[in-house]
């Protein structure tokens, strides 16, 4: 399925809405993926490179790395962050040799306005299990979760849970994970634990995030 390119706020939203009922919320997932991929871009105006690292599911090391440059094809509006990086992240996931069996994006998925997140629709267009695992908070509220790594608190909105506070390092600021696509909320979190064996962000965002960096420096 390929990304649609809407001219307005109000058609990307539209295309949210549509491909909303697409999403498999409840899994369960890969509970131990033999590869996972991290997917991040890198700004610099409207240059962009969209970074695609797959990394060994039980070692963390990188089976294989895809960059792609270019330049955003959407204006930037809150909650419609997708649209300006689906098109490059979809050319690079292309062209991986190996297919993951996990993507993790820097970002969200159903903790979002409209429930549609950049994991979501990733996740609908390419049918891969995915989550979001975001720095901070987006959208809803939530308690703080305990000191010790693992510990976690509901991430609520309107009501609902939409996602997790997830402690990865004792005494360190948590992460935000929240469900994609074909990912139930306790495997995404599982595989997030999985995933910060050392840091606070998994292995598969530190490392795409210093792949585009690296590939928008080499672009410029």
């Amino acid at each position: 399925m390929k990304v649609r390119a809407p001219r307005t706020a109000a058609e990307a939203e539209a295309i949210q809405d549509e491909l909303r009922p697409l999403l498999d919320l409840t899994g369960p997932g890969p509970l131990r993926p033999a590869t996972v991929a991290g997917v991040d871009v890198a700004y610099d105006g409207d240059r962009l490179a969209a970074a695609v690292a797959v990394l060994d599911g039980t070692t963390l090391e990188v089976v294989e790395e895809v960059t792609v440059t270019g330049r955003t094809a959407f204006g930037y509006v809150p909650g419609l962050l997708a649209f300006r990086e689906l098109p490059a992240l979809l050319d690079a996931l292309d062209r991986l040799t190996v297919v993951p069996e996990l993507v993790v994006c820097d970002g969200y998925g159903l903790a979002h306005p409209r429930r549609f997140g950049l994991a979501c629709h990733l996740g609908v267009l390419t049918g891969l299990p995915s989550i979001g695992v975001g720095k901070t908070a987006f959208v809803g509220g939530c308690a703080e979760p305990g000191p010790e790594r693992g510990s976690w608190t509901d991430l609520t909105l309107d009501g609902d849970v939409v996602g997790r506070v997830l402690r990865t390092r004792d005494g360190v600021k948590p992460v935000y994970v929240s469900v994609g696509h074909r990912v139930d909320l306790d495997t995404a979190c599982r595989n997030v634990l999985r995933l910060t064996p050392a840091y606070r962000l998994p292995e598969t965002t530190r490392v795409a995030d210093r792949l585009s960096r690296a590939a928008l420096a080499g672009a410029g």
